[in-house]
């Protein structure tokens, strides 16, 4: 523990010798440029304390010391840290490893002649020295190594393996090795603590590279992709976004789908059968709105973005359909924090609540959620199996139906029908009802059952849909209430032009009196 300690120490101090050697460089990028933020970087990097902790590690640590890729490598690095005649010990102490290293490099030459065989040295952080080798099995005497060899492995045509007397020397390597260690660490704990009171720098420092290094990831991004800049309104529109990790995971570029809450429709409702792109779609808004917030480019066409305080997501996975009582403690917990913690701003993302237990207790369950996040002007996606909840929006006018569309497809043979996923969202609630009895129907299930199950769901959902149906009243209302939102964004956020304006709320009043289901001439 106390070589892993030592080791740690020297460690780090390597890193921020060749960190504070980045210093300088770093300047002269920034020095020509002209925004304000980077010249206030450039100003900060001026900080005298840069240049007195790296003096002070110089004059004790080797000027080529930095770090280095491999784990040999960087084990050679913190062996030779510290610059000679700083400790007489620790110089005797090298010298011996030296010695010991040299040794192992011969004694496998030695081997690679007294067998005519390809050896070569080869070294890990778990096994140390070791000997490996390219070769045929069929090269060797008997298909097999010489006895002498040991812990031997084989992948494709490259064995590895090692010898008693090898081990050995690497217990000898390892044992000078921790008193180098030792006797660095002293040095490093002394150095470290003539530099402490400066490092207050280094937190200011950490604080620019990783700005600029978001910044450069920010441009790389945009400049690479068909990626926007965002807008902020009390809007969020996304025309035609992707979800921006599938998009470089995939063979292809992914489906685009628009999505649009105002404050009038603030509650999205979104179905479809398994597998058909909820989750992800939910994610894909998720990541677009930090990526907004945090001044990154977004991927879409056109977006904008109202400011949000929170991001509450409680994200299900459609493959993986739990429900024992633990799992529906979590997803309680879970809604719990939100509703304890949500606000009028804001966006709320939830996938597949209720799934823990019966049907009629989720249904339930969604149901009173809804209702209650209904009280707050949060955007919300809701994504759900239970269709009954859709029904929701006769009551409510700022909830909006969404689905994702599917196809079916039949065998060539004809006896067969399968569902093709088109990942499109669009307005309504899914006519995919019944998909869990189109899984049976393609499983060995027998033709009873599922014939059994049909009739009953139907007569349920009947009942149902009589008891949820809107009225020509509610649609009215409905219709009235979206019209009334309409009037108020655009009163707050219209650019348009007068002739423009007039066209689109000509345009508005017509989509009026078509959801209007008997219009009245003095309802213009």
């Amino acid at each position: 523990e106390q070589v892993k300690t030592a080791e740690s120490k020297i460690t780090n101090l390597i890193y921020l010798k060749h960190t504070l050697e980045l210093v300088e460089p770093l300047k002269a990028a920034l020095r020509s440029c002209n925004t304000q933020l980077l010249k206030a970087y450039y100003n900060s990097l001026e900080d005298t304390r840069f240049g007195i902790i790296l003096e002070k590690i110089t004059s004790v640590i080797n000027d080529d010391t930095r770090y280095t890729k491999g784990c040999l490598s960087m084990r050679t690095q913190k062996c030779y840290a510290v610059k000679p005649n700083v400790n007489e010990f620790l110089d005797i102490a090298r010298r011996t490893y030296t010695e010991i290293v040299d040794d192992i490099a011969g004694m496998i030459t030695q081997l690679a002649e007294k067998y005519s065989l390809p050896m070569k040295t080869s070294f890990s952080s778990a096994r140390g020295f070791f000997i490996q080798m390219n070769a045929d099995c069929s090269t060797l005497p008997n298909g097999q190594l010489p006895s002498e060899f040991t812990k031997i492995t084989k992948m494709k045509n490259t064995y590895s393996f090692t010898s008693a007397d090898l081990i050995k020397m690497n217990e000898r390597c390892q044992e000078s090795l921790r008193e180098i260690y030792h006797m660095t660490y002293l040095i490093v704990c002394k150095l470290l603590n003539e530099i402490y009171e400066h490092i207050h720098c280094l937190y200011k420092l950490s604080d620019i590279v990783s700005m600029l290094d978001m910044l450069l990831s920010f441009a790389h991004a945009c400049t690479l992709s068909d990626y926007v800049r965002p807008e902020f309104t009390d809007t969020l529109a996304i025309k035609q976004g992707w979800h921006p990790i599938l998009e470089k995971i995939a063979m292809e570029k992914p489906v685009s789908n628009n999505t649009y809450l105002t404050e009038g429709n603030n509650f999205v409702i979104i179905t479809g059968p398994n597998m058909s792109g909820k989750s992800t779609y939910l994610k894909q808004i998720a990541l677009c709105q930090i990526m907004a917030q945090i001044g990154s480019y977004v991927p879409a066409e056109y977006c904008s973005f109202r400011i949000a305080e929170q991001i509450f997501t409680r994200i299900g996975m459609d493959d993986d359909i739990e429900t024992n009582a633990s799992t529906f403690m979590k997803e309680m917990k879970e809604i719990t924090y939100i509703i304890q913690n949500a606000n009028d701003k804001s966006l709320i993302i939830i996938d597949e609540l209720g799934r823990g237990t019966s049907a009629e207790e989720g249904i339930g369950i969604c149901y009173a959620a809804c209702e209650y996040l209904l009280n707050l002007k949060a955007f919300t996606l809701f994504a759900t199996h239970f269709l009954e909840l859709c029904h929701i929006d006769a009551l409510y006018p700022n909830v909006e139906n969404y689905h994702f569309e599917v196809q079916h497809v039949r065998s060539s043979a004809g006896n067969k029908e399968k569902i093709a996923y088109t990942y499109t969202l669009s307005k309504g609630y899914t006519e995919e009802k019944n998909y869990g009895i189109k899984a049976a129907e393609v499983s060995s299930l027998p033709s009873s059952i599922i014939l059994d199950a049909k009739e009953i769901t139907s007569h349920i959902a009947k009942q149902i849909l009589h008891r949820q149906k809107s009225t020509p009243e509610m649609m009215k209302q409905r219709a009235a209430y979206q019209l009334a939102m309409r009037l108020v964004q655009t009163a707050r956020n219209s650019r348009l032009d007068p002739d423009s304006l007039r066209v689109y709320l000509k345009a508005l009043k017509k989509k009026y009196e078509a959801s209007c289901p008997t219009p009245r001439k003095n309802d213009e």
